[in-house]
């Protein structure tokens, strides 16, 4: 904190031009980069590092992801009877002899799976008995329904009759007794059994096999009771470790050198998140020292413009980076050692570490004058823009409720909140509109109209108005920018003080050693400057 004897101006300005670890401005010498940050070998060995752990893990990942989804098409039109690709939709049964048939053909499909699959799929076991599946129906309790008095009598509680048929049972499950579909009170009928692979694509990549357990989810919806009942097909997917494999032919990596550099990279995460951190630190307390200053010799309070100063964006950006690929690399070595199997949470934390790695490069870029004219721009202009989408997000929402609640029944995009902002955004970049107008159905033509008018008010308003305003002021800050390079006038009161230095880099009085600290640099400056007085007076 500040001594308690008067501190001048000028030494005040030397302990901020010493101690500080702001950005530096194009216009004015850069003495701000003093303490330790990471240098631009550092920032491109990350940058290696991370690309190759990328490449590596997201070379993985596709393998399951395309493993999955191509085994949920195989579930489709093996046990969806007369499936067609893309059909899911439009799916749907509407006789009660089609439901029987249906269901009965998924079981005959079940008990001959290994007769008529081209993969390796097989049923799980429980010990030396297989898993059985799993037909259910949910119901309303009791019910009397009368459509044509108009008149009913329902007992609104639920009720769920489950059979259990195992997979080598042949018989079919009509045979079965005391088990029939209420279609009256019916609500969903619902299929689970679970079949076992593995995924042999690895082994061309040299890494170990893995084993599934598709959990397969059949459901039968008829929660409208519109006379049509939907059919739905979903698999939920655990991925473990193979209890005995061998590969031959091939050599496998080795585990244990990934491990390695995985562990090299957290380890490089850890000291650049220290020396951030250090830095961020540093750098707010140096802000109370100004501010302290500023209150006792000039009583006037410091802007929250000029306190932000103090602490480098890109140091937090480096932080949250750093954070996000810790965690990320821990979860990546779990994954690897078959401790964890969530691929997607992985990713997301290593692919957003990455994007911030790679945006954290443009930081290197404000040391060329004419390169940081972005960073710049955003950064002055980013306190407007989001009061401006605080203002216009206002009128977005409105729109998207208004969407959601009048033209919902009439319009796909407009079923749901998140489908009317997407379609929303969409008109806004100028895509997709015509066929928006062209879906609308006409089956209430005041509703068709009323769609026009929201339509046409939207685009117009956001396109034409909104957006056109949003690109003026980043246009105008842009030119502000450019006239305050060109001008080299200080734009706060922080860099006004900065600049009444004239003291030059190789003047002395700038600290040259990392082991000498500021306040050791201002006892040398004030005794050069006694010095020099003395010697004037003589």
């Amino acid at each position: 904190m500040v001594d308690n004897h008067p501190v001048s101006k000028c030494e005040m300005l030397l302990i901020i031009q010493q101690c500080s670890d702001m950005e530096e401005s194009s216009d004015l010498y850069s003495v701000y980069e003093a303490n330790s940050h990471p240098s631009w070998g550092e920032h491109e060995q990350r940058h290696q590092d991370d690309l190759d752990k990328l490449v590596s893990f997201g070379l993985s990942n596709q393998m399951v992801v395309t493993f999955k989804e191509e085994n949920l098409m195989t579930f489709k039109h093996l046990f969806l009877k007369d499936y067609v690709d893309g059909g899911m939709d439009t799916y749907a049964l509407y006789r009660q002899a089609d439901v029987y048939d249906h269901i009965n053909y998924i079981i005959e499909q079940y008990g001959h799976l290994r007769n008529i699959t081209v993969g390796n799929h097989a049923y799980e076991k429980n010990g030396i008995t297989y898993t059985p599946m799993s037909l259910c129906q949910e119901y309303y309790r009791n019910g009397t329904i009368y459509p044509g008095n108009e008149t009913l009598e329902i007992d609104a509680q639920v009720e769920t009759d489950c059979l259990e048929i195992d997979p080598m049972y042949t018989q079919s499950w009509q045979d079965i007794d005391n088990f029939e579909l209420h279609f009256k009170r019916l609500l969903l009928v619902k299929i689970m059994f679970t079949l076992k692979a593995i995924n042999l694509q690895t082994v061309r990549h040299r890494e170990q096999p893995d084993c599934y357990d598709f959990t397969v989810i059949i459901t039968f919806n008829n929660e409208v009771h519109s006379g049509r009942i939907k059919v739905d097909l979903e698999n939920d997917v655990e991925i473990n470790e193979c209890r005995d494999w061998k590969v031959t032919g091939a050599s496998p990596k080795n585990i244990h050198l990934t491990l390695l550099f995985d562990c090299l990279i957290i380890i490089t995460c850890i000291i650049s998140l220290a020396l951030c951190t250090r830095s961020v630190l540093t750098g707010i307390q140096l802000q109370f020292e100004y501010t302290l200053y500023c209150r006792d010799h000039t009583s006037k309070e410091v802007p929250w413009s000029d306190k932000l100063e103090f602490v480098s964006g890109w140091y937090i950006l480096i932080i949250v980076s750093d954070t996000l690929t810790i965690i990320g690399s821990v979860l990546k070595i779990e994954i690897q050692t078959k401790a964890l199997t969530s691929y997607d949470v992985c990713s997301i934390f290593l692919g957003t570490g990455t994007m911030f790695v790679w945006i954290g490069v443009i930081r290197y870029m404000g040391y060329f004058k004419k390169y940081n004219i972005l960073i710049l721009t955003l950064r002055a202009a980013f306190p407007n823009v989001i009061r401006f989408i605080c203002c216009a997000g206002i009128i977005y929402l409105s729109y998207c409720f208004c969407g959601w609640i009048v033209l919902g029944p009439y319009h796909e995009k407009f079923r749901t909140l998140n489908t009317v902002s997407e379609c929303l955004f969409s008109l806004i970049n100028g895509d997709d509109m015509f066929p928006t107008f062209k879906n609308m159905e006409k089956k209430s033509r005041l509703v068709w109209i009323f769609s026009r008018i929201y339509l046409y008010t939207f685009v117009s308003l956001f396109i034409y108005m909104i957006l056109s305003l949003f690109i003026t002021l980043i246009t105008n800050t842009y030119d502000t920018i450019k006239q305050q390079q060109q001008s080299g006038t200080p734009t706060s009161e922080l860099q006004r003080f900065i600049s009444m230095c004239q003291d030059l880099p190789n003047s002395g009085v700038y600290r040259l050693q990392e082991s000498r600290s500021c306040f050791f640099d201002c006892f040398s400056f004030r005794w050069k400057k006694l010095r020099e007085t003395l010697t004037s007076e003589e």
